[in-house]
């Protein structure tokens, strides 16, 4: 799952998050990841656009917080991509998005990864090579995370051992 911050103008046209230019950045970096738009869900942390294209405003983020608990919940992810500070915000209040992204967390059973936004690349063309690098490195972290479930499923699947020796009855005779 990716969370970005808020539609812009072309999403909010068209109802579908990450469709103008940050879209297609998407779409080579997904691809750089060895993954497609169909194998990804993709939500922002508000739902409408903000006027005149400005940040999210911490109201704006919290009215809409339940909408994306429930897309949370119905999808249930294992690796959740923050994109940008907005959405890393949620899982890493106070954190700068220049320190801490590319570097997974596991918060509540689930990986978080925080990555800057595409459209940073966009307006600073100086990121677009951290931004790709960062990545670059997203199915070695998806396979951690897996990793990480398998090992915890074949935990839970274990017999259990008795710690202790198994007590033998003593002959009377």
């Amino acid at each position: 799952m990716f969370i970005g911050e808020a539609p812009g103008f072309n999403e909010d046209r068209q109802g579908r998050p990450f469709v103008g230019a940050a879209g297609q950045f998407l779409d080579e970096l997904l691809g750089l990841a060895g993954l497609r738009r169909s194998e990804v869900f993709i939500a922002n942390v508000i739902k409408h656009r903000p006027p005149n294209n400005r940040d999210p405003e911490p109201d704006e983020i919290a009215a809409c917080s339940q909408f994306l608990d429930r897309q949370i919940a119905a999808l249930n992810p294992l690796v959740i991509v923050t994109l940008g500070r907005f959405s890393m915000a949620r899982w890493f209040p106070g954190e700068k998005i220049s320190r801490i992204h590319g570097q997974p967390r596991w918060i509540d059973g689930r990986m978080i990864v925080p990555m800057m936004h595409p459209a940073a690349a966009l307006h600073q063309p100086q990121y677009r090579a951290l931004i790709e690098a960062d990545f670059r490195r997203l199915p070695e972290f998806i396979a951690q995370a897996e990793a990480k479930i398998a090992q915890a499923a074949a935990a839970a699947a274990a017999p259990d051992t008795p710690d202790e020796p198994e007590v033998q009855q003593l002959s009377l005779f």
